[in-house]
């Protein structure tokens, strides 16, 4: 008998966490926000960032006519002034220009260009000259082809790239450069662009193990966070000791009604099975295709937006993990989302999304004082 009684209390004491309340925040769309010229439209937008000025610049992969369809270059940058007029093209004809991933403005609003195509990383002064560069696309001489793919993948060289994703600083300057695709690791160079360490290695399960690390951001503390896309994780960096200290994991109730923007609805009980391939958990709930950190506000507080490709939402989340609440879904319309690759956050409730599959920025503005709650698992 008392078997059953503590039995049932520790069944009472867990059924009121697997129903815990998400809540949901509202937020508009603002209509039309990007003014584009009546010759110019975006191709699918890998990158958004906002300067000091509200200056908005977004990340395209568009202006492709001048190649094949298969090795088309396809990097356009194109800024915005805050209230959406185009103001200008950014480094037009770049060299390294070849396949857009994502772009940051740092504090002294030089624009940083992550070319996953060339496998370049290149800082842009607000006047659009280049000032500093990281990694050697391959020369026009050699055999023009993408770098094999091996299993297991060659070791990482210092210095160099294969498939870059994504730029974070911490306080001291140091610039960390998730890398990549293929690499699975962060590449730590001092402020002034000397090598300091690679962090991390391809694998899953413990820390320091990256599969597909596609996202970066930093907090005020100079904390590093890593989106693990393909581990479904957010992987933190002490940057005092260039290790992985902590991670955080997004685990929402899906809607049953979710649809995906395209193809079959995922079997996300298989992605997330023990014996899935590696990355598998890419296309799964909470896995962070994009994130980035908020600036500290008037009480000091900062918080992460991380998004999904399903079932489409973004997520807020404390520095320490815990969900605050979600919004959006996968769609077409105003305030849905087709897999968004980058965000912008100038403040907690002013966020910009950029969307590949729609081929789009949204500004979004949250109202979260007027959140309703969603029980988790319901």
């Amino acid at each position: 008998m008392k078997r059953f009684v503590f039995a049932l209390v520790a069944l009472l004491g867990v059924a009121p966490q697997a129903q815990q309340a998400v809540p949901e925040i509202p937020f508009d769309s603002v209509p039309n926000f990007l003014k584009l010229p009546a010759d110019l439209n975006l191709g699918e937008a890998s990158g958004v960032a906002v300067n000091s000025k509200g200056d908005v610049a977004v990340f395209t992969r568009s202006n492709s006519a001048g190649g094949p369809a298969y090795a088309a270059t396809a990097s356009q940058i194109l800024l915005f002034d805050k209230t959406g007029k185009f103001l200008r093209e950014v480094g037009k004809g770049l060299y390294a220009w070849s396949y857009a991933h994502a772009i940051r403005f740092d504090k002294e609003d030089n624009l940083w260009a992550i070319d996953k195509g060339s496998d370049m990383i290149v800082r842009i002064n607000p006047e659009g000259h280049v000032t500093m560069v990281f990694g050697r696309k391959k020369e026009a001489s050699d055999d023009a082809e993408p770098w094999k793919r091996v299993t297991p993948p060659l070791a990482p060289i210092n210095g160099q790239f294969r498939q870059p994703t994504d730029v974070a600083w911490d306080t001291d300057g140091n610039i960390y450069i998730s890398d990549g695709y293929i690499n699975a690791r962060v590449a730590k160079f001092t402020k002034d662009g000397d090598w300091v360490a690679s962090i991390g290695e391809p694998g899953g399960g413990k820390l320091g193990n990256l599969n597909t690390p596609h996202t970066i951001s930093y907090d005020a503390k100079g904390f590093i966070y890593v989106g693990d896309r393909g581990n479904r994780r957010i992987q933190v960096i002490d940057p005092k000791t260039n290790t992985f200290v902590r991670e955080i994991k997004i685990d929402a109730p899906v809607p049953a009604d979710a649809q995906p923007w395209m193809g079959a609805k995922p079997d996300v009980a298989r992605l997330l099975a023990a014996d899935a391939p590696p990355g598998a958990a890419t296309m799964a709930p909470g896995a962070p295709w994009a994130i980035c950190v908020t600036p500290p506000n008037a009480q000091g507080q900062q918080f992460i937006y991380s998004s999904d490709a399903f079932p489409g939402r973004v997520y807020k989340l404390s520095l320490d993990g815990k969900l605050l609440g979600m919004l959006g879904k996968s769609g077409h319309q105003a305030k849905q989302f087709g897999w968004i690759h980058e965000i912008a956050c100038p403040s907690e409730n002013e966020i910009y999304v950029a969307e590949l599959l729609n081929w789009r920025v949204q500004k979004l503005m949250l109202k979260p004082a007027a959140t309703k709650s969603t029980a988790a698992g319901q």
